[in-house]
């Protein structure tokens, strides 16, 4: 994979984040992944995320990671 394809990628992940997210609010979100608001927020702002985050965000709201990370295939897993 070529670097302009992983900074692309890169740039398009805040934006499948806060998709997941919904109309939740940041703070009501981070609660239920066990992680501080903050982390969500600066994700969402464009700080790549800790591999930890994205395991837990994937299993407890269902999601592709190849969707997530990639962008490929459906949002979630199994639909």
């Amino acid at each position: 994979m070529a670097p302009v394809e992983v900074k692309s990628l890169v740039k398009q992940l805040p934006s499948r984040l806060a998709k997941v997210r919904g109309h939740r609010s940041q703070r009501q979100f981070a609660r239920e992944l066990g992680v501080f608001q903050q982390n969500v927020n600066r994700y969402e702002a464009g700080t790549t995320p800790h591999p930890n985050f994205l395991l837990t965000l994937a299993l407890k709201e269902n999601v592709s990671l190849d969707w997530l990370l990639l962008g490929k295939g459906k949002p979630h897993r199994g639909r």
